[in-house]
């Protein structure tokens, strides 16, 4: 049947469009492949969450870092400037 249910794909899903109406409110969904620019240049992330601070939006991030005996991943809060959708 035309224009049944399921035909606003094109809007996205109901929570992203839910979080639309709330306005900058709410932060992107969690989990989500990231790009973090750093010391080593742009490197591939994981952005697990987001948190809303005086100075602006911080991601919480698992990504790779150079230490002297080699690479390490850690975790941790980065401004989103940081911070790029892969």
């Amino acid at each position: 049947m035309a224009g049944g249910m399921g035909q606003r794909r094109d809007l996205g899903t109901i929570a992203e469009r839910a979080a639309a109406t709330r306005g900058a409110e709410e932060p992107p969904p969690r989990l989500r492949h990231c790009w973090v620019t750093g010391a080593h240049g742009r490197l591939p992330g994981l952005l697990l969450g987001w948190e809303r601070r005086a100075d602006g939006w911080h991601g919480r991030v698992v990504h790779p870092v150079q230490e002297a005996d080699g690479w390490v991943v850690v975790e941790e809060w980065l401004p989103a400037g940081l911070l790029d959708p892969a």
